[in-house]
Order: structure tokens, then C-alpha cells, then sequence
């Protein structure tokens, strides 16, 4: 079981993202460290446990209120060792997102795609290396139908994000999660599985093995230290 830490970016700060309200948004009070800056907060999860990947939540992007790109390519640049998975809510084939390097992969959320056209642009464009985040929220499913009733459109990489149980600690959907994972099953080689929103513990990821899934996306757990470094070494042999 893979743990992916998250890092949500919004006026130049690590945020707490909180139910999928965006513009509702604070600056991070971390266990791991006084401080809200972006390097800080990432030198302070490799501190917890040498993590080999790192979940970019580009806010001001997604909102398109503006952009972190310089954050971005300093934590690349000093970071050399980290795959970076980077949200910044793209909708069209000709984001800049798609062609940033091999350490960087394009995260595209369901919530930001408009047509199924346009999806496939984007995969075309990106040789389908990117990973597909299917989106929900309080009312349901966000975006497209194409990606959320059928798996034919998947790439190898998916996650389940429930944007509304995001920093709640209230559990992950494991209904929606057995949904998406039994239309996985129908694919000639299914999706790998990651699963986002709602962590409250280490008994959760148990849950989670069981589905069969991958890997989780996790925030608010590590800067409460709900999960240790121990826990996290344990849960890699999953």
C-alpha cells in the first residue's frame, strides 16, 4: 500500500484542504512543522519517512486565479528524487501541465473536462501517461459520464477522489470505491487504484487492501500525525 502525501498550493502557501470548499481554503497547521511554506512543508514529510512521490494540488490553477508553476519546478529542482503528480485542473490538450518532464505527471480530473472530445485530446496528446482523477462531491459525480459509468476510457493510473470527505477524516467511500473497482475489473488489464478523501486511520488502509487498492492520498492524517512513520513503513508491505 502506497501512501502518497499531498500538498494543496494556494497564495504561495500550503493550504488544509477541507470538503472540496476551494475558496474556503486556510493555511496548513502542521504537526510536522510551524511553518506554511511550500519547501518547508515538503522537507518536513520527507523528514517523517522518504516518500517517492508527492501529490500537487495547484488551487490558484485549478480556480484559474493564477499559478504556482515557479513553487513547482523549485520543488523538482531540489527535490530530484520525488515523482511529482500535478493537479492544475486542466482542461484542454495544450496545458502546460502535460509537458513539464518526466518527473512531473499530469493529473486530469473528471471535474474538468467538459466533452469526451476533449479528454481524448488530452490523452492522445500525453500518450495516456497521465492519471485519471474520477471526481466526486456532495451532490455526486463531476464531469463526464464516459469516465465515471465506464473503465474503457481509463488510463493505467486512476484515483477516486471524494473531494466532499477530503480532510474530514470521516472515512473513504468504500462504496463508490467498490463501484469504480468492479468496472476496473472488466478491463483486459486493469487500472491501478488509488483512493483520496476521508483517511481517518491506519485500520482504513486495511480496508482499503482488501479492494484491492493501490495507494492512498494523504493530508491531513500526516500533519495530525495520525499516521507515524512506522505506521507508514508497515503499510508499504501491504
Amino acid at each position: 500500500m502506497q501512501i502518497i502525501p499531498v500538498i494543496d498550493l494556494m497564495g504561495g502557501q500550503v493550504v488544509h484542504a477541507k470538503h472540496g470548499l476551494r475558496e474556503q481554503y486556510q493555511p496548513i497547521k502542521s504537526q510536522l512543522t510551524p511553518l506554511s511554506e511550500p519547501l518547508a512543508i515538503v522537507e518536513a514529510l520527507l523528514k517523517l519517512y522518504p516518500f517517492d512521490t508527492l501529490y500537487i494540488a495547484d488551487i490558484d490553477a485549478i480556480l484559474s486565479i493564477g499559478s504556482h508553476i515557479e513553487v513547482i519546478e523549485s520543488i523538482s529542482e531540489n527535490y530530484p528524487q520525488l515523482n511529482l503528480w500535478l493537479d492544475s485542473g486542466i482542461q484542454q490538450a495544450n496545458a502546460r501541465a502535460l509537458y513539464m518532464g518526466k518527473q512531473i505527471k499530469a493529473i486530469v480530473g473528471s471535474e474538468n473536462i467538459e466533452s469526451l472530445q476533449d479528454y481524448r485530446a488530452i490523452s492522445y496528446a500525453c500518450n495516456s501517461q497521465h492519471i485519471l482523477s474520477i471526481d466526486f462531491n456532495h451532490a455526486g459525480e463531476m464531469g463526464i459520464p464516459e469516465l465515471h459509468k465506464t473503465a474503457h476510457f481509463w488510463p493505467d493510473e486512476v484515483i477516486c477522489m471524494t473531494l466532499s470527505k477530503v480532510g474530514s477524516g470521516q472515512g473513504f467511500d468504500i462504496e463508490r470505491l467498490k463501484q469504480l473497482q468492479s468496472m476496473n475489473s472488466l478491463r483486459k488489464k486493469p487500472s491501478v487504484m488509488f483512493a483520496a478523501g476521508g483517511l481517518r486511520d491506519v485500520n482504513d488502509v486495511k480496508n482499503l487492501a482488501e479492494l484491492n487498492i493501490k495507494g492512498m492520498l494523504v493530508a491531513t492524517a500526516l500533519h495530525q500525525k495520525k499516521i507515524t512513520s512506522n505506521d507508514i513503513k508497515l503499510l508499504a508491505q501491504l
